[in-house]
């Protein structure tokens, strides 16, 4: 099951009405659509026009497309303009239960959906104005269900590097990410810890702990954080670090989520990684 958790009954860290970011997590977010520049990011992203369409551009595409909404693959360069519109925005760890039965209904980088099966998977939610924030996670997992395929091999993780994503998943934040003080959380070998994560979730070490320390700034800045606090937090040196690698990670600033007037973090079911 996919659990909801809204802020009030969220884990909290590090400041009193902070949402958790828990891996391997879902994170929904709903607001006025914007623009982006072409970036590329781990986690997979669904995001559906409440109405109307949006453009979509991205690798293996020759021109932009438009479309109601867009599932993207993990690591998939992308681009996309919401500008006039509200959106409602679903990321999902590529590794847990959820995400990888969403890459196996993948047939290639993304997937565009038309108004008709935009309008079927909000069928749930109001198309204007707020939406009932207990009703956001019913519709995350009937979501996931309804695109969900069937993964023909799920990645094997190895035991080690289990142990050690359950370390960086602890909160608060491990302070020390060299690779020798994760190699000791790991029992293995920095070399040997670098092949082995590589193989068990598809992605090097670097660029995962880079994407974690930005859903903690995303989390701390959603929750009406400044900057500053959000860099913080996330390990950042200030908030000018922050915004430079969210812009080349997302393709715009951190700023916008300070735009994002609702946001509901939930727990996700686990795959090979959990």
């Amino acid at each position: 099951m996919l659990l909801a958790r809204p802020p009030d009954l969220a884990p909290r860290a590090p400041w009193p009405d902070m949402p958790l970011v828990v891996w391997p997590a879902a994170l929904a977010m709903w607001g006025p659509g914007d623009a982006s520049s072409k970036h590329a990011h781990h986690a997979m992203h669904l995001v559906l026009c409440r109405q109307g369409t949006l453009s979509v551009r991205a690798q293996g595409m020759k021109a932009a497309e438009r479309a109601a909404g867009v599932l993207v693959g993990p690591d998939v360069a992308h681009s996309l303009d919401a500008r006039g519109g509200d959106i409602l925005l679903l990321f999902i760890e590529p590794e847990s239960h959820d995400g990888l039965r969403l890459q196996a209904s993948l047939e290639g980088p993304v997937r565009l959906f038309d108004e008709a099966k935009r309008d079927e998977l909000l069928e749930s939610l109001p198309r204007t104005g707020a939406i009932p924030h207990d009703a956001v996670g019913p519709w995350m997992e009937a979501t996931l269900e309804a695109l969900s395929g069937t993964p023909e091999d799920p990645r094997r993780v190895h035991p080690r590097v289990r142990k050690l994503l359950r370390h960086l998943r602890s909160e608060p934040a491990p302070e020390d990410t060299s690779l020798e003080a994760l190699s000791e959380v790991a029992g293995l070998s920095p070399s040997r810890l670098m092949h082995a994560f590589t193989d068990s979730l598809g992605v090097p070490l670097r660029p995962y702990l880079l994407w974690l320390r930005l859903q903690r700034a995303a989390g701390a800045i959603a929750s009406g954080r400044t900057l500053g606090e959000a860099a913080h937090a996330a390990g950042f040196s200030d908030s000018a670090h922050l915004t430079r690698t969210f812009r080349r990670m997302f393709g715009t600033t951190p700023s916008s989520l300070q735009r994002r007037s609702q946001f509901v973090q939930a727990e996700a079911r686990t795959g090979g990684a959990s």
